[in-house]
């Protein structure tokens, strides 16, 4: 799994999501991660499919829907996917957000994807320390990854440390905190000193916390700078000097509210 990605929320389906994925992989990115809630994963299929580069050196991610958690309800839902983006087989399936009291029997259909070979990775996103103790309660396939809403103001070091312990991948949504950081005076001080943009500062900070990060963009120049980040390394006193901005704060739902 490549640690940086295009995440394509928001991305109109058609000519919007399929520019933004066509930019991506010129510019060098292979993980593209959509979901059924996102409505755009047949112009994510297109845009793989015209960029003339082979499927396997793509990585795609995509997501089962709270609507359709339950054994039968999320093989069906997985089958409309895979047909959307006009894929064989999928490389990672995850569980869009832990509904109480269902997403054990969904699991048990993830894992059927997996047995069967129609899904290379499967996993889980949104899911707290107690959702993934209580899954992994009759699992018999640990998750592979995840994704979780993650930045330096939300920096989740318990859930981190867990799922580092279990050995589960943790990967970012919403790792920019949506611009709302780009003016922090921390921010700012580290722009000048590395000579990189508040964005970029904030996905190496992601890549050294050994977190997969996948910045959503459908700007072709954003796109292009959120992938240059491999060509500096923020000192360990930055990393933890970001660590400290943590506020616990969420621009996204908390999952223990919003199913």
């Amino acid at each position: 799994m490549p640690w940086l990605g295009l995440g394509v929320y928001k991305a109109e389906d058609g000519e919007e999501v399929k520019t933004a994925v066509k930019e991506a992989l010129k510019a060098g990115y292979r993980s593209i991660d959509t979901a059924a809630f996102y409505m755009n994963e047949q112009g994510v299929g297109e845009a793989i499919r015209e960029s003339g580069i082979p499927r396997e050196e793509i990585f795609v991610t995509t997501k089962v829907w709270n609507d359709d958690h339950g054994y039968e309800e999320t093989l069906r839902a997985f089958e409309k996917s895979r047909q959307s983006l006009g894929l064989e087989t999928l490389d990672l399936y995850l569980i869009h957000w832990p509904v109480t009291g269902k997403f054990k029997e969904t699991w048990q259909a993830l894992e059927k994807l997996y047995k069967d070979g129609k899904v290379r990775a499967i996993g889980v996103s949104n899911f707290l320390i107690h959702h993934l103790e209580e899954l992994l309660e009759d699992a018999e396939i640990v998750p592979a990854v995840n994704q979780v809403e993650y930045h330096p103001l939300l920096v989740q070091e318990q859930l981190h440390k867990y799922c580092t312990e279990k050995g589960i991948q943790l990967e970012a949504w919403s790792p920019l905190t949506r611009g709302r950081m780009f003016d922090h005076p921390l921010l700012e001080e580290l722009s000048e000193k590395y000579g990189k943009t508040p964005a970029q500062i904030i996905l190496r900070w992601d890549l050294q916390k050994g977190v997969v990060t996948i910045p959503k963009s459908v700007t072709p120049s954003r796109i292009q700078s959120n992938k240059d980040i491999f060509d500096f390394t923020l000192s360990e006193e930055d990393v933890k000097k970001l660590d400290k901005c943590n506020q616990n704060q969420r621009f996204g739902p908390h999952p223990d509210e919003f199913v």
